[in-house]
């Protein structure tokens, strides 16, 4: 079955999700939700992106923002990217952290959108682990979770400074206890409908109207997908593995990847691994640090530089015409 096409349009809002692959977990610790916490952060500020709320579970991640720039794949490309390659350096593992493609719904911005921030929101307390808890246990769990944003929402610790309240906020009152009681009477009372609507819905989530909006830029947009919009897009999915690259230079150069990624001065397959890292992997500057454990990414810019000239120079010349080969379509 072939995946949706990406809706994308500016002022598009949407609820994304991602999962860690076959349902294993993506944070090991309180210092991995910090880092993604500090990544989203990031990625927030360079793509100018509204994010109205965050929960993070253990195998899985909420976000519902708003793209002014229509660039929500980039961003989540560059957000996951970033996230699996801290990931795997810190716990000693190769290979794609999170399950598939991120998943993402189109949401209107009315009250579906209220209904579904409580739906996010009270995630933590949706688990097997909470279910034989009574109410006030349920309460007190829901209102000492840190991992997501429902604590700066209801009043329980301040705002986060790249979190935009303001849009959830206006459809139910600006003071904090206003949206904690909302939030709170749906432990009480299930929204069997929205929950019905929420998991079948496929593109959109809204009115009837709105979905069908959806469907239609949909079918247009699968009519049209030769696109240069198009083309770009499958070009981003041809990006190769971090973890190929970084295998294909260790076998040309005759280094194991341990001494690959140790700190070395003038290590011409180090200089490779940067400059390779950020043109068949698409990584910036500050993952590539990140990957081979240098301190910036200012760092990883003079190891490209490096490379460069030597190429230029006939010294890499050969190991870049072997790469070059491994690389070729066909």
């Amino acid at each position: 079955m072939a995946r949706p096409l990406r809706l994308q349009y500016p002022g598009a809002i949407s609820h994304v999700t991602f999962r860690g692959i076959e349902r294993r977990p993506i944070f090991r610790d309180d210092a991995d939700r910090v880092r993604m916490i500090n990544v989203m952060e990031e990625m927030t500020e360079r793509h100018q992106i509204r994010v109205y709320l965050v929960c993070l579970m253990s195998n899985h991640v909420h976000l519902l923002l708003e793209t002014p720039h229509g660039n929500l794949s980039v961003f989540m490309g560059q957000l996951l990217t970033a996230f699996t390659v801290y990931f795997n350096r810190r716990h000693g593992r190769v290979g794609h952290l999170t399950q598939g493609r991120y998943k993402s719904q189109l949401v209107a911005g009315d009250r579906y959108l209220l209904r579904l921030s409580r739906y996010i929101h009270l995630n933590p307390v949706h688990t097997k682990e909470t279910q034989m808890e009574d109410m006030a246990e349920r309460v007190t769990r829901l209102r000492s979770y840190r991992w997501s944003t429902y604590r700066s929402y209801a009043g329980f610790e301040p705002p986060w400074q790249w979190i935009d309240y303001n849009p959830v906020k206006a459809m139910i009152g600006k003071k904090p206890g206003e949206y904690r009681r909302y939030v709170e009477a749906g432990l009480a009372k299930t929204d069997d409908d929205f929950f019905e609507m929420y998991h079948e819905a496929r593109l959109a989530l809204g009115s009837g109207a709105f979905r069908k909006d959806i469907e239609r830029l949909h079918t247009k947009l699968g009519r049209e997908r030769t696109r240069k919009e198009d083309v770009s897009f499958r070009r981003t999915l041809d990006r190769r593995n971090p973890v190929e690259v970084l295998t294909a230079i260790s076998h040309v150069f005759g280094v194991s990847q341990e001494q690959l990624l140790e700190r070395r001065r003038n290590a011409p397959y180090r200089a490779a691994a940067c400059w390779y890292l950020q043109e068949e992997s698409g990584l910036t500057q500050r993952e590539i640090a990140d990957w081979v454990g240098l301190a910036s990414g200012a760092a990883v810019g003079y190891q490209i530089q490096q490379w460069k000239l030597l190429v230029r120079d006939g010294d890499g010349a050969k190991a870049a015409a072997v790469l070059k080969k491994m690389w070729e379509p066909g």
